[in-house]
């Protein structure tokens, strides 16, 4: 059976754009694979905490030699990680904020990145263990970016998810939603048309 893992990172509960089409992708894949298993993990309605001395003490702290506290945290990461693990498709909405993903969504990868878990260093350099992903990235955005060195967003999302093993990566994008409503509409339909081929 196939597991799709969908990962809501908008910092609004109602109305995101992103949320809005990465609800539509999920659906369209469903229907390419019948009887397909979805899990939501929506970082808002369930947010992770912040890097802080806490969280790092229990991520560098040996397994054996952990408080109660530490366990927990990183029993938290490492169920994120399995979750992430046992999913063959990952949808991502990640919206851009001030040229950047939210700050639910770097929290989510703050806990995914773990190493020795979900990537190690070799003398050749990293290497991820999140691989045999097909990943789709859907993001919204006010301006438009796409092919200008402003597209730090885009650089940064490929370059973690390929940090950690996924590398077919597919980027479904709604630019120039604040550009006025013909702008915002042809963003749109253009997305739509992306999750259609999807």
């Amino acid at each position: 059976m196939t597991t799709i893992l969908q990962i809501n990172s908008a910092a609004r509960s109602q109305g995101a754009t992103s949320t809005l089409l990465l609800n539509e992708l999920t659906g369209k894949l469903q229907q390419s694979n019948p009887g397909a298993r979805v899990v939501v993990r929506n970082l808002q309605a369930d947010p992770l905490p912040h890097l802080d001395d806490a969280i790092l003490g229990a991520f560098f702290t040996p397994g054996d030699q952990r408080t109660p506290e530490q366990a927990a945290i990183s029993g938290r990461s490492e169920a994120l990680i399995a979750e992430l693990q046992a999913a063959d498709i990952v949808v991502i909405g990640a919206p851009m904020y001030n040229f950047g993903i939210s700050s639910q969504l770097k929290t989510y990868f703050d806990f995914i990145a773990r190493a020795g878990i979900s990537f190690q260093y070799t003398a050749d350099g990293a290497e991820g263990f999140v691989t045999g992903k097909k990943v789709f990235v859907v993001t919204a955005r006010g301006g438009t970016y796409l092919g200008t060195p402003e597209d730090v967003h885009t650089t940064y999302l490929r370059t973690f998810l390929g940090f950690l093993g996924m590398r077919d990566v597919n980027f479904i994008y709604a630019e120039g939603l604040a550009m006025g409503p013909e702008a915002a509409n042809a963003a749109l339909a253009g997305a739509r048309a992306a999750i259609a081929a999807a």
